[in-house]
């Protein structure tokens, strides 16, 4: 009974704090002093709200391609519904949702909705029809009678391969779920493009919950490698979105046994991951399912929060440039176009501050390969080892077998952590570096206004350039953790290992492995540098223009509105924003 009693509050004060927002975007006066293109974007904000109340409980399924999502999907649901198998050019978005009976429809772009049957979403049947289509898919709609079906839609998402071209529908996706699953592989552990897509796509959403899946737990040979790889996801998980649950799962197996197919044979990890899908569905139901409508109304008490603050912090921008004297203001415009050129200085003076800190990280990284090298032969040479008979302790069956792989693997995880020792690091004395030129302009106000989410969506893309730097450079082959210049290297290794001894042909290789990864090292701190400075331009670029439109708009309305009526509006305007912000406090976590 309580639960319902807080339940219907919340829809009540969703709905006050709604009706408030609208009527102050709404107000001819307010809006005018807003701006055209602030209220536009707010009422796209409204939209979304909108559309987030209206629309069923939604379970965003991301990852990137071949990740086994489609799998995971299916192996909730107990029956194949999501297609499998799919290519990168007929991988659609599929929306699962209720129905008492099956159906499949594709919604194409010009809005048109072709019936489907399952068979047609196949990779081989698709892309037959989809050459016949009028217009291309914007998502296939799946409707059936699966229980878990009744409590939430389920959406199956195309692979994130490549962050930069992401599409916008899957943007939009995200944005309005209630909660995410984030598939990964257990055979490509992490990826930094993985890293960086969930640090800048879903991590700012603050999912109230949100599942990390590493799939394909049962190509693993051992509960040791297990532990290994489980440690690394939940490792870098709890850095980037600490709020995660993680589970290590076979989607493909848990399908094979819902269904009473003939499973591959136990390596002695089967009890693992059957206990971890277990887990996963008993968390889905009870911490989802069960709490559906208290997530739906923390993600929209949010989303109204967000607007909440973008009009409140535009209005005070305006407010206080009013509240001065004509004079005044120019007076103020001029300093501030002053202050502009020593910014601008400044900034030239810290380029080269940041260019002999990262410069003293990259031959700090190169140090530290020098001695994992050293410390590396070392490892070599051991595999040569004898036991007390005098019997070698490696056979040269498991040399072939292992060698190469572990070789990789020890260089690449140098690597990697080289770089990612110094993330942290770099991404501080950017912040710092940007904090201080914003309070080099003066304005008091700058501060409070990068609150609003609209510069955090411009803050976070600019900082995405330092952070893809810094997470990962865009590398070779299957593995994305691996030096590109080290690959061609290992691959003479691995093409003669079959017709002589493979470490003797690794010692022979072994100078120009460790020269080709300290190049490489060198490129990827060169490149961060070029990228940090690019931060720091935009930060100081969009300051300036954020700032001098403010002041732009205050010049405007001093000309063609009487100051006092101005004022009474604006402060009738702050006024009436402190009753849904009262509501929003005392819903949502401070």
């Amino acid at each position: 009974m309580r639960e319902n009693e807080n339940l219907m509050a919340s829809d009540e004060n969703i709905v006050a704090v709604r009706e408030q927002l609208s009527e102050i975007i709404e107000d001819d006066k307010i809006a005018e002093i807003l701006g055209r293109e602030c209220v536009e974007h707010l009422k796209e904000f409204r939209a979304l709200v909108d559309k987030r109340c209206e629309e069923p409980f939604t379970l965003v399924i991301l990852g990137d391609f071949k990740r086994g999502k489609s799998t995971i999907i299916n192996a909730l649901l107990g029956k194949k519904l999501a297609p499998i198998n799919v290519t990168h050019e007929t991988y659609t978005i599929n929306e699962i949702s209720f129905g008492h009976t099956q159906t499949v429809e594709a919604i194409l772009e010009n809005g048109q909705r072709v019936p489907l049957v399952l068979e047609d979403i196949t990779r081989e049947n698709l892309e037959k029809r989809m050459k016949l289509f009028p217009a291309k898919i914007s998502c296939v709609q799946i409707k059936d009678n699966a229980p878990i079906l009744k409590s939430m839609r389920i959406v199956d998402t195309p692979g994130l391969s490549d962050l930069e071209s992401l599409d916008k529908q899957v943007q939009d996706y995200i944005v309005n779920a209630d909660a995410i699953m984030y598939a990964a592989s257990c055979l490509l552990p992490f990826s930094e493009s993985e890293q960086l897509f969930l640090a800048t796509h879903v991590s700012p959403q603050r999912f109230g919950m949100l599942y990390v899946l590493v799939n394909m737990i049962d190509a693993l040979n051992t509960m040791a490698d297990v532990k290994k790889i489980m440690r690394r996801f939940r490792g870098i998980s709890e850095r980037i979105v600490p709020n995660a649950f993680v589970y290590g799962i076979s989607g493909g197996d848990e399908l094979k046994r819902k269904l009473g197919e003939e499973r591959p044979a136990d390596k002695g990890t089967r009890e693992f991951y059957e206990t971890q899908f277990f887990q996963f569905e008993l968390s889905l139901k009870r911490d989802i399912i069960m709490q559906k409508d208290v997530i739906r109304s923390k993600r929209v008490l949010t989303m109204l929060d967000r607007m909440h603050a973008e009009i409140s912090s535009r209005l005070r921008m305006i407010s206080d440039m009013a509240d001065m004297d004509k004079q005044l203001l120019e007076d103020k415009a001029r300093e501030f176009e002053e202050k502009c050129d020593q910014l601008a200085a400044e900034l030239e003076k810290r380029k080269p501050e940041l260019h002999l800190s990262i410069l003293e990280m990259q031959q700090e990284a190169e140090t530290w390969m020098y001695e994992f090298f050293a410390k590396l032969r070392t490892s070599i040479l051991e595999c040569r080892a004898k036991d007390e008979m005098g019997e070698d302790i490696y056979s040269p069956e498991d040399i072939e077998k292992y060698f190469y792989s572990f070789l990789m693997e020890k260089v690449s995880e140098a690597y990697r952590t080289c770089i990612e020792c110094h993330r942290d690091a770099i991404t501080e004395l950017t912040d710092k570096m940007s904090r201080e030129l914003a309070q080099a302009l003066g304005i008091a106000n700058v501060a409070e206004v990068s609150k609003a989410p609209s510069v955090d969506r411009l803050m976070k893309s600019a900082n995405k350039n330092v952070t893809r730097s810094v997470m990962g450079v865009k590398l070779f082959g299957t593995s994305e953790n691996f030096s590109p210049a080290a690959m061609s290297t290992f691959s003479l290794i691995m093409k003669k290992k079959k017709q002589t001894d493979i470490i003797d042909i690794a010692l022979e290789n072994y100078d120009e492995i460790r020269i080709n990864i300290v190049k490489d090292i060198k490129t990827v701190y060169q490149d961060l540098e070029v990228k940090a400075i690019s931060r720091l331009e935009s930060l100081y670029q969009y300051q300036v223009e954020l700032s001098r439109n403010a002041i732009d708009q205050a010049k405007e309305m001093m000309d063609n509105e009487d100051k006092s009526e101005l004022l009474e509006t604006l402060a009738d305007a702050l006024k009436r924003l402190e009753a849904p912000k009262q509501i929003l406090d005392a819903n949502l976590p401070a």
